[in-house]
């Protein structure tokens, strides 16, 4: 309203608005919040920045909640929130509880989450465990914008590794009697699959010896992946990771999705034959080579299985958006699955896709890479038994999706400040220990009133307090939820400091009301933020 204004009265030269960007600036001393709109402005009318922020400013109607503007070199325009809307922000907190920090941002629209999807041929290992936890924190994020979001574990049940699981399963399964029988090239040769073959034999048997091969492999392939299904499940509901829909691969053959997909290509002209194989023509659409969908030998690729599952996921399951989330070897993967979404009619910006990079263990500075227990790949549920579910998922998501992770286990174990995991659930075990004493002494604080919070201590409390709703609307447009341990730190260290400089408990009954409810309030947003990492929120320790 204000550039408008003041380019109908000449102040500033019309032009085309750049984006509106209202940002928190580094240093507090220039207020909550500042815009660098003027900045902009002046790059595209080649005038002072400065005088159009004074211009601006002047123009601005009064903002509830604001109690000054100002500008700033070399064309910053802040502003600062009143003392008195920031205290009444507590009140909010507690009026809001668990609700606290949701926002209408999604509108109700139908989101699908997909992420993890290993093949069910071996144990989650530690990037299997990043992916789990960026993906099901990411969906409690969206949750909390407003999206109406689903959470999907796509099971990889067909195919050629299928095939070669099958088959090593078998072989290992013929071991357990004593038959001197080879493991093929291709085959499987983790210690597990010697561990899941014994299991079959001792509760089934020499059965599978007594039938022909062909059905003996896929009978007893289907035992071996229903366990290995079952495993990865368990494993992930102890890292606090639940699915609404575990989708199964085999079934886009059966259910017709891969044929309907197909037809759609085919009529709009993006399928060829050449090579005795089917191909999608990748290269009509930009992209630099076609892509394989049938093999020479008759079986569909990996690529035409995703074909036809997002297929599924956009013509026939409508979601409006769809999140995958995928581990760093998929990344030649995006491009060819954005060109076949666009083929099938389907705007390639409804389907966005995050890839994970790698995780390095260390114990300290020795990076770990073989498991002491096997001697094999450590697994997820190795690390788990050794620094916990909460240091897991913590760790697991202080660094963006697309940056290598150093996970260093004895950190994550440590029990002081050193450990962020450690740090940030002290702050709500001593928020949970003065809610205690309060209840204790009898103190009825839901009268008290919290204009009496004017020590800087306490605004700056509120101050990170208040920045939950924005912080979790800035997530969910970005896909961005490893904010959220960051600013659990920051809650954290700013709730010791109030601690240290405010007795919140005192002699004076006014001011310990007021601070009981800012510390509700504090509490209330640190179990929130925990509660979005799928952490739990300790009482004591």
């Amino acid at each position: 309203m204000a550039v408008r204004t003041a380019q109908e009265r000449g102040a500033i030269v019309p032009t085309t608005l750049p984006e509106l960007l209202v940002e928190r600036p580094q240093d507090p001393k220039h207020g909550d919040y500042a815009s660098s709109l003027a900045l902009k402005l002046a790059r595209a009318t080649r005038a002072n920045p400065m005088i159009i922020a004074e211009k601006l400013a002047e123009l601005l109607p009064p903002i509830a909640g604001v109690e000054r503007v100002t500008i700033a070199a070399p064309g910053f325009i802040n502003f600062t929130i009143s003392g008195k809307w920031l205290t009444e922000q507590v009140n909010v907190v507690l009026k809001q509880g668990d609700a606290y920090g949701n926002v209408p941002l999604g509108g109700g629209k139908r989101v699908q989450v997909e992420f993890v999807s290993v093949n069910p041929t071996g144990p989650l290992h530690v990037g299997h465990g990043r992916g789990a936890v960026l993906g099901s924190t990411l969906a409690n994020v969206l949750t909390a914008a407003g999206y109406d979001v689903e959470r999907e574990y796509y099971v990889n049940d067909a195919g050629t590794q299928i095939d070669n699981f099958r088959i090593s399963l078998y072989v290992r399964y013929q071991q357990c009697f004593d038959r001197d029988v080879p493991m093929p090239n291709e085959g499987y040769f983790g210690k597990y699959m010697v561990e899941l073959a014994r299991d079959i034999a001792s509760s089934e048997g020499d059965r599978f010896l007594r039938m022909p091969e062909d059905r003996a492999i896929c009978e007893l392939g289907a035992i071996g992946l229903s366990r290995m299904v079952d495993a990865i499940r368990d494993e992930l509901d102890r890292l606090r990771v639940k699915f609404d829909t575990w989708f199964s691969e085999h079934d886009l053959y059966q259910g017709g999705q891969w044929d309907r997909a197909m037809d759609i290509l085919r009529n709009g002209g993006y399928v060829t034959q050449k090579e005795n194989a089917i191909w999608f023509v990748s290269t009509a659409l930009g992209e630099d080579r076609d892509n394989v969908l049938v093999r020479s030998n008759g079986s569909p690729t990996y690529f035409a299985s995703d074909v036809a599952y997002h297929y599924n996921k956009f013509l026939e399951r409508k979601f409006d958006q769809v999140i995958n989330i995928w581990g760093a070897d998929h990344q030649g993967h995006v491009s060819r699955m954005k060109a076949v979404i666009g083929a099938l009619g389907v705007s390639p910006e409804r389907l966005k896709v995050i890839i994970t990079q790698l995780v390095t263990l260390r114990r300290g500075q020795e990076v770990v890479r073989l498991s002491k227990r096997s001697g094999d790949i450590i697994t997820l549920a190795e690390v788990m038994d050794e620094v916990g579910v909460d240091a897991c998922r913590f760790v697991f998501l202080s660094r963006s999706a697309d940056s290598q992770m150093d996970f260093d286990l004895e950190l994550a174990k440590k029990q002081s400040v050193e450990n962020p995991v450690y740090y940030v659930q002290y702050a709500y075990a001593r928020i949970a220990s003065i809610l205690r004493l309060a209840q204790e002494q009898g103190i009825n604080f839901a009268d008290g009133d919290v204009s009496l919070l004017t020590n800087d201590a306490e605004l700056a409390l509120l101050r990170e307090i208040v920045r939950l709703p924005e912080l979790i609307e800035m997530m969910a447009a970005r896909l961005e939820p490893h904010h959220l341990p960051h600013y659990a730190q920051d809650l954290a260290t700013i709730f010791h400091s109030f601690y240290q400089q405010c007795r919140v408990i005192s002699p004076d009954q006014a001011v310990t009301k007021a601070r009981l409810k800012l510390v509700m309030a504090a509490r209330i947003v640190l179990a929130r933020v925990l509660d979005l990492m799928g952490m739990t929120a300790p009482e004591r320790m």
